[in-house]
């Protein structure tokens, strides 16, 4: 697993939404940065605390002109469950065949409860309107993922 740092241009993508629409991250790019945050399951409980947070305070994200995208390899039927139970109010991407969780270098080795898998990784990239990553986050907790990206965002 190599991770992309700071300072590295983003990989360019265009996955499914839980809707079934293309969504390409240059098109983003163009009107604002982007938290691209990747999690490994959707509906799980860490990733729904995780995407709870973020919806809860979607209004702070958009006052720093940031658009959350949130991937992972579930399906887009999933996406749009999970979606619909939680009332999410940001994009989720179906990267099924994990090529962009590859491309970013979150996709890797794991081991949970004494099993080993291939799984995603939970980190978080802030990605500037000119393609750079600003921002890696890998420490934090799902509960106060938010607040750790808004706290780098409030220094802007």
């Amino acid at each position: 697993m190599n991770t992309l740092t700071a300072g590295q241009t983003a990989p360019s993508f265009t996955l499914l939404d839980q809707q079934g629409n293309s969504v390409a991250l240059a098109e983003l790019l163009k009107q604002h940065q982007v938290l691209v945050y990747f999690y490994p399951k959707a509906s799980t409980p860490g990733c729904t605390i995780q995407a709870e947070g973020l919806r809860d305070h979607k209004a702070d994200f958009d006052a720093h002109n940031t658009v959350i995208v949130g991937i992972s390899p579930d399906p887009v039927k999933r996406l749009t469950n999970f979606t619909d139970k939680k009332e999410l109010n940001f994009t989720l991407l179906s990267d099924e065949d994990h090529a962009v969780a590859d491309a970013f270098g979150v996709w890797g080795y794991k081991k949970f409860m004494g099993k080993e898998y291939d799984g995603i990784h939970r980190l978080s990239f802030l990605v500037g309107q000119d393609g750079t990553i600003k921002h890696v986050f890998d420490k934090f907790k799902t509960k106060d993922h938010h607040q750790v990206v808004l706290a780098v965002l409030s220094q802007q």
